[in-house]
Order: structure tokens, then C-alpha cells, then sequence
């Protein structure tokens, strides 16, 4: 397994990738084409950034009424009568053993709630973020028809390049790496 595998690990395009991106970038598109591609990348930053921390929050918020939720629902158990012997039909009479320390709540339970929350939070926020930052972006760079149609070719130029390239280096190596 790659370490690319893991989208944490990625490092972004491969530096020839990177130099045709580049080449595209600084010759098929005028200085407001790229300040609409760079406003458009950072507005999904922003997006992303802003529902990470709001679904961390609402994650670690969530779990906290858990944990609350958990120690009233102990208390309650805990102070309620419960049965102490069973009498069988034929007299005989056995002890109910007290479940109420298994039940109470931990430390570690505490701690995985918090962090599956957190982590749950974390990435259904991160991906509305990105969501809704993708959208934001569209809407940035469809703004004008002009600026979209030639980001458009420019991104059509790109991708026949990269097919040009990925050709070749399938016609041309037998197992050695694409990129």
C-alpha cells in the first residue's frame, strides 16, 4: 500500500504533472483567469477550514450531552429500588447480583465518546465544507461566461496533455511507473 493511498499522505501532482498544469496556467489564461482560479481554490479552503471547526464543535457539544445524558441515566438507576433476591415456586430463594458498578460510566468511555464525536464532527463538517466551497467556487468562476470558457479550454488542453503523456508512457515502458 502507497502511502498516496491515504489522502493525508498525498503529496498533490507529480512535478511533471505540476510543470504541464503550470504551462497551462501561464499561457492559455489572462491575470484575471488565474486570480478567479486562486480566489476560486481559497474560497474551498475557507469552506472547508470554517465547516471543520463547526462540526468539531458540534461533534465535542454532542458528545458532552451524551456523557451528561449517560451519568443522569446512572443516577437514576442507581437511586431506583431494585430486586435483591428471586423466590422460586419451590421456595428456594437466590441473590441478584448488583450490576450497578458495571454500569456506571468510566473514564474511557468518556474518552471515546469525545473522540469518535470529534472525529465524526470533524469530517462530516469538513466535507459540507467542501461541498458548499465547491458550489461557492463554481458560482466565482462562472460569474463572468468569458473567464469560464477559457478555463474551460485551458483545463480541456491540460487534460488531452495528460492523456498525451499517460499514452506514451503505456506505449513506451513496460513496468515501469506512469508518473
Amino acid at each position: 500500500m502507497s502511502s498516496d493511498s491515504l489522502a493525508a499522505f498525498r503529496r498533490g501532482l507529480s512535478t511533471d504533472l505540476q510543470k504541464l498544469a503550470d504551462e497551462h496556467l501561464q499561457h492559455d489564461l489572462q491575470e484575471s483567469d488565474r486570480n478567479a482560479l486562486i480566489s476560486a481554490g481559497s474560497q474551498i479552503s475557507t469552506y472547508a477550514s470554517i465547516g471543520s471547526l463547526l462540526g468539531l464543535g458540534l461533534g465535542a457539544a454532542l458528545a458532552f450531552r451524551i456523557r451528561s445524558n449517560r451519568l443522569k441515566l446512572f443516577d437514576a438507576f442507581r437511586t431506583t429500588q431494585r430486586p435483591t433476591h428471586v423466590k422460586f415456586a419451590d421456595g428456594r430463594e437466590e441473590a441478584i447480583p448488583d450490576i450497578a458498578p458495571l454500569l456506571q460510566p468510566t473514564r474511557f468511555g468518556d474518552i471515546a465518546t469525545y473522540t469518535f464525536f470529534g472525529i465524526a464532527g470533524l469530517f462530516l463538517g469538513g466535507e459540507t465544507g467542501l461541498l458548499t466551497g465547491g458550489v461557492a467556487a463554481r458560482r466565482t468562476i462562472s460569474r463572468d461566461p468569458h473567464t469560464k470558457a477559457r478555463i474551460e479550454r485551458a483545463f480541456r488542453g491540460f487534460k488531452a496533455d495528460v492523456l498525451r503523456k499517460e499514452i506514451e508512457a503505456l506505449e513506451g515502458a513496460g513496468d515501469a511507473p506512469i508518473w
